[in-house]
């Protein structure tokens, strides 16, 4: 055997990106082209200091929201909503058709279903005893 595995008990982005790296290279061959854009959009208290956001990424015309955090001061006030929709709208403006998303079960599923979400999958047990769930949204038409 010419490889071996080993485990790296703390890695650095240099060697996620050396992972990352040849899969990168064969999506850019064997899929479609795509770039891939961040949207990032911060949440300031009064002083001017960073309390939360929303942070994804774009690709393959779709918005991957990977966190929403809003600052326990602030929820009930509409900005998870309105970060929802900057992002929406961002995500419109270039090009997508979709936002997905992900969120466990004690955190913000019935939040994202008022905003028009739905579940395109669940992974149960996770964690333990609860559940994991993926939303979907389309910008472009109703999703079936």
């Amino acid at each position: 055997m010419t490889h071996s595995i080993v485990l790296k008990e703390k890695p650095e982005q240099a060697d996620v990106m050396a992972i990352a790296k040849p899969l990168q290279k064969f999506n850019e061959t064997a899929g479609p082209k795509t770039s891939f854009s961040a949207v990032v959009l911060q949440v300031l208290d009064a002083e001017g200091n960073v309390t939360g956001g929303l942070y994804g990424k774009i690709g393959y015309d779709w918005l991957h929201v990977e966190f929403l955090v809003v600052p326990e001061s602030a929820r009930g006030q509409g900005i998870g909503r309105s970060l929802m929709q900057q992002a929406e709208a961002i995500a419109l403006e270039r090009g997508c058709t979709g936002v997905y998303l992900d969120t466990l079960e004690f955190q913000a599923r019935g939040f994202y279903e008022k905003l028009g979400y739905t579940i395109f999958g669940t992974l149960e047990d996770f964690p333990q005893g609860g559940a994991h769930y993926f939303l979907r949204k389309s910008l472009t038409q109703p999703l079936a």
